[in-house]
């Protein structure tokens, strides 16, 4: 893989930072210092980051978060605002996000060490719906939450079939339970906001197969590997290194063997 892919998945840097640390001659391989990323290295290859050997790579994982409101979902903020990377346990190893949800919004944000993860998960085609619990001010027909379903073009920007019903009506607010797959930038805020309702609250209740269910605000929760590779599947949780190929599980094997045969000599 990419020397810079090889590092972030190391949990050293980004792929970006990896770059720039080999521009500044922080790193070698096999005793050659780089100039350039543009290398692949093999397992055998001798990576040196800072005068120390490149750690082994963690296996890919995802997390479960609850992030609270008045939080936004980047490494660094220009504005000085709180992060949800600022807010993780310190034992955590370095994560990116799946997806975003922005300052206000709340609820489910998954969380991964392995950038290929997270871009399979982010794929609209992949069809995941993102499903929220939305408090807004206003009154909405049933009529105009159906023409949704079909999709909405607002200022320009196309937005795919929108599920959405009223679950309940408190004062001036309308709650609604409201489903999508693409997840644009505000796309829930957006579409409500065509409709003539003002989001007042927006919770994130569920990304795919995982549930935000009754995990606390602020806590963090790892998804076990069999759960994952389970609603993967086989073949994109093998491409992804989730799980053995047919070929590492023969080499695994042959280990064993040899071991076993050494221990009867």
């Amino acid at each position: 893989m990419r020397i810079a892919k090889a590092m972030a998945r190391a949990g050293l840097c980004s792929r970006r930072e990896a770059e720039r640390w080999i521009a500044d001659g922080r790193v070698s391989v096999n005793g050659k210092l780089l100039r350039t990323p543009a290398i692949e290295v093999k397992p055998g290859d001798k990576v040196i980051v800072d005068g120390k050997p490149l750690p082994s790579a963690e296996p890919p994982q995802l997390w479960r978060y609850h992030k609270p409101k008045g939080i936004v979902t980047t490494h660094s903020d220009p504005e000085g605002r709180p992060t949800v990377f600022d807010k993780l346990p310190p034992e955590m190893p370095r994560v990116i996000s799946v997806g975003r949800l922005d300052f206000n919004t709340e609820g489910l944000l998954l969380l991964t060490n392995d950038g290929a993860l997270a871009r399979h998960l982010e794929l609209p085609a992949n069809g995941w719906v993102r499903r929220y619990r939305v408090r807004a001010k206003g009154r909405v027909s049933p009529d105009d939450l159906a023409k949704l379903k079909d999709g909405v073009t607002i200022d320009g920007v196309n937005y795919g079939p929108v599920e959405a019903q009223v679950d309940s009506i408190q004062g001036a607010n309308t709650w609604l339970t409201i489903a999508i797959r693409e997840g644009k930038n505000r796309e829930v805020r957006n579409v409500l906001a065509h409709l003539g309702l003002t989001v007042n609250r927006l919770i994130r209740v569920s990304f795919g197969p995982f549930q935000l269910l009754d995990l606390q605000p602020g806590a963090v929760e790892a998804v076990r590997r069999k759960v994952l590779i389970a609603q993967l599947g086989p073949r994109t949780s093998e491409a992804l290194g989730l799980s053995e190929s047919q070929a590492q599980r023969k080499e695994r094997h042959a280990r064993g063997k040899a071991a076993s045969e050494a221990d009867d000599r």
